[in-house]
């Protein structure tokens, strides 16, 4: 397969998963194995491709970026909690990525975690939806900071790769009685930080290393995800109102039963 092809379809798979809780990273390990190439030596370009995804939210959700601004210089609480919110879910996962980072990219290339992940996090989800009690509404503002806290401590759980991220920090937020529609944007602007310090921290340690002309396909392949991921985030959001997460949870399960086949036949 021409390696231009496979930078596109490493981008919509990038831009498709990267907000749905399925696993952006597992998802992308999985395609490049299964067409052909090695997933570790493709970790950096996956990882490095996230800014299209993360552009998707900031071009979303401008009014909401643009107005926790004016509500800052106006010195209005609810920006200010917004603000607060978000750093304090963002500061466990920059701990654990300084402390375990060399531990972690060592899972990034193997195929058979993320198919036992996928699974076990189809179950969890099945068991938060039938359990969780949404009390706390009202936007990401009025998020508790202990909540918050407690986002950013399950959003760790995604750096083993077919966890979810977006999947964590959802399931999470509803777990601690937030609602669909609120953990769900709560996850969307977490991602803006989380995204762009994993990209930057890869980028710094292996940037080095980048094969010739990489630079090239890393920009088309975040090209593409940002087109995809404006759609997807648009649709997701009334899917799960309407449907709620049994539908990711059944096909998390399939698609990691029939990943362990794949690799147990190969």
């Amino acid at each position: 397969m021409p390696v231009l092809l496979l930078v596109i379809i490493l981008g919509i798979v990038e831009g498709v998963t990267e907000y749905l809780p399925v696993s952006s990273t597992g998802h992308l390990i999985l395609a490049t194995e299964l067409l052909g190439f090695k997933a570790d030596q493709w970790a950096l370009f996956n990882i490095a491709i996230q800014p299209g995804a993360i552009l998707a939210i900031i071009v979303l959700y401008w009014r909401t970026f643009v107005d926790v601004l004016v509500g800052m210089w106006h010195r209005r609480p609810s920006a200010f909690a917004f603000v607060r919110n978000l750093i304090v879910a963002f500061i466990p996962a920059v701990v654990l990525g300084l402390s375990f980072g060399d531990a972690i990219e060592l899972m990034l290339g193997n195929a058979r975690i993320v198919a036992v992940s996928l699974i076990l996090g189809g179950f969890a989800i099945l068991l938060v939806e039938w359990w969780a009690r949404p009390t706390d509404r009202g936007g990401v503002a009025n998020v508790t900071l202990s909540h918050s806290i407690g986002i950013g401590l399950v959003q760790c759980l995604a750096m083993i790769p077919g966890v979810s991220r977006s999947g964590a920090t959802i399931l999470g937020a509803m777990a601690m009685g937030v609602d669909r529609k609120t953990a769900a944007e709560f996850s969307f602007f977490l991602a803006v930080p989380t995204l762009t310090g994993a990209t930057a921290l890869q980028l710094y340690k292996h940037g080095g290393a980048m094969q010739p002309g990489m630079g090239g396909w890393i920009l088309l392949g975040s090209l593409v995800s940002f087109v995809v991921a404006v759609v997807v985030v648009k649709a997701f959001v009334s899917i799960i109102q309407r449907y709620g997460f049994a539908p990711f949870a059944w096909y998390r399960i399939i698609a990691g039963a029939v990943a362990l086949v794949w690799l147990a036949a190969r």
